[in-house]
């Protein structure tokens, strides 16, 4: 028997991927609490398993008395002589068990432990699959909508993962059969397994997006210093290129606007301002007001990251955007508070809705 258990054992070690050594202990540990609850000893119960050397011992430990009270850990010093014969009262002794005798506790626990080391060892492989994909973009079929919730599950590594109604956008409707995008957020270990959270909406998605379409970024030569995005609305990304003649910009639109167009696609037509970066926050703010023209940037002296911005005056309405979006992304994308004016100093009757926008981490 020893031998076929023993032969079992390695082989679903190895077919699981769960070390031996650890399936060993955690039987081990089965046995002994088994054996005292159902045949008695002390908390020192003998449980030995050597797969090395084939061996399985398993001895109850007791106490020897002249008087029994509790059966399950006192033998009478008579009956104690049978296992050692040098043995005083007081004084502990091993009772060996036949296979007979613990065979069945062992089959029981050693049978749920391998259950519970194959549910632990698939959940860790799970995880460690899950830990590779972290801020990486995954492409996977939608099983089923939940029509009252909204949430969609995706199937992802042969498992269901949950794309809640709030990580999609709000513009697009996803189908039974429809494979898309989403961005890992991050990986959590739960109860009932590793736990994958996923996106349509976070700003990493658009940064993996434009480094699979363009070379230049995957090799380093253009870089993407920041992105601020209203998901299936607008997005802004600021680039910067470590070449010379290598144009940043020029490299993420793509000939003939081939590849935004590839992104803009993905994500329901969702519009996208690729801008120059720069170290010098005129140039920039100026950059990340685009479309609009900006007749001059004056810089808050005090250093508080605050910013006048002076526009054209039939520019104002394009600088701030429908319900102020143009400015509010701006103000994300640079990180730095920006009032617009017109060029005129006169917003007309009324001074303009939204001319002012605060730079919001993102």
């Amino acid at each position: 028997m020893n031998n076929e258990f023993f032969d079992a054992l390695l082989d679903l070690a190895r077919e699981k991927g769960i070390a031996e050594d650890q399936l060993v202990d955690k039987i081990k540990n089965a046995i002994a609490i088994a054996i005292k609850r159902d045949v008695g000893g002390t908390d020192e119960n003998v449980v030995e398993i050597d797969p090395a050397t084939g061996r399985f011992y398993v001895a109850v430990r007791k106490i020897a008395v002249s008087e029994v009270q509790n059966p399950s850990s006192e033998i009478l010093l008579q009956e104690a002589y049978k296992y050692d014969s040098s043995v005083t009262e007081g004084g502990q002794i091993e009772i060996p068990l036949e296979t007979k005798q613990f065979g069945r506790i062992a089959a029981q626990a050693a049978k749920h432990v391998i259950r519970q080391g194959i549910r632990e060892a698939e959940r860790g492989q799970l995880l460690a699959k899950y830990e590779d994909k972290k801020f990486e973009i995954i492409s996977a079929p939608v099983l089923k909508v939940d029509p009252v919730k909204g949430n969609v599950t995706l199937e992802i590594e042969k498992g269901e993962t949950i794309l809640p109604r709030s990580e999609q956008i709000a513009t697009e409707t996803l189908r039974e059969g429809d494979r898309v995008m989403v961005y890992v957020v991050d990986v959590a270990a739960g109860e009932k397994g590793p736990r994958m959270m996923i996106s349509r909406t976070h700003p990493g998605l658009v940064k993996r997006l434009f480094e699979m379409e363009t070379p230049e970024i995957k090799d380093g030569t253009v870089e993407i210093k920041a992105i601020a995005r209203e998901a299936g609305s607008r997005t802004k990304m600021a680039v910067l290129s470590h070449e010379e003649n290598v144009d940043a910009v020029g490299a993420c639109i793509g000939p003939k606007g081939s590849r935004v167009g590839t992104i803009v696609e993905e994500l329901g037509g969702e519009k996208i301002d690729v801008v120059k970066y720069s170290d010098d926050p005129a140039q920039f703010i100026t950059a990340a007001l685009s479309p609009a023209e900006v007749v001059g940037v004056e810089v808050d002296p005090d250093g508080a990251k605050s910013c006048r911005v002076t526009v054209p005056d039939h520019q104002l309405s394009l600088a701030i955007g429908n319900k102020g979006q143009n400015a509010r992304l701006a103000a994300r994308l640079t990180g730095w508070k920006i009032d617009i004016r017109p060029e005129s100093g006169f917003y007309g009757e009324e001074p303009a809705p939204a001319k002012e926008a605060e730079a919001e981490t993102v």
